[in-house]
């Protein structure tokens, strides 16, 4: 029976998605400016690269790991960069994303970029290896059946975590006039920012 490692893989994708970070905000601001599509299609992007990191854990590749971790400076400088340039466009933002909310691009664009965020946070390597070998789970001992389980129980959980908090900021979507968007454009824009700022702030003092 594979079933149990199904349910872990659901606990551990939901328990490293739902902290609240940049990717959240992009999530509930995207979802108030542009629908609950583009918000959910957001979340996806991130629980993708959960998906790659979780199989990365679970079928035991280590020299995957390691080179992810090697490259944690690169990978931290590129994903800093992008942050500060998210926020920056998030905080310039005018328009309420009407216009582009259905359009086939600006959802492939929404899902690119939260994955290429999650992609490039070394953190999560650590994190998945780290919660995988506090339930036991690092090495499945050659199972790849129960590997498969975990993984796919991984997207799940991540997946449920961005479709309730899409659904959640959908809630509030049509109360929020034109001017209460722009100043969530302006206040996400500042928060992604500072992640960004943050992100190579610790670069720069690991390196100083």
């Amino acid at each position: 029976m594979h079933i149990p490692f199904l349910l872990k893989g659901i606990l551990i994708g939901f328990s490293i998605a739902a902290p609240v970070g940049p990717i959240g905000v992009l999530c509930i601001r995207r979802t108030l400016a542009e629908g609950r599509r583009a918000g959910l299609v957001s979340g996806l992007g991130a629980a993708t690269a959960d998906l790659f990191y979780g199989c990365v854990a679970a079928f035991g590749l280590t020299f995957i790991s390691q080179f992810l971790i090697n490259q944690e400076n690169g990978l931290r400088l590129v994903g800093g960069i992008f942050l500060l340039y998210l926020g920056i466009k998030t905080f310039l933002s005018t328009g309420s994303g009407e216009a582009i909310k259905n359009q086939k691009g600006g959802l492939l664009s929404a899902y690119f970029s939260t994955f290429i965020l999650t992609i490039t946070n070394p953190m999560t390597i650590l994190s998945f290896v780290a919660i995988f070998a506090g339930l036991g789970i690092v090495n499945t001992g050659g199972d790849y059946a129960s590997a498969l389980m975990l993984v796919t129980g991984v997207f799940i959980g991540s997946a449920a975590w961005w479709f309730l908090l899409s659904a959640g900021a959908s809630f509030f979507q049509k109360k929020i006039d034109a001017q209460g968007l722009a100043w969530i454009n302006k206040i996400s824009g500042i928060i992604i920012t500072l992640f960004g700022i943050m992100a190579l702030s610790g670069l720069f003092l690991k390196v100083s």
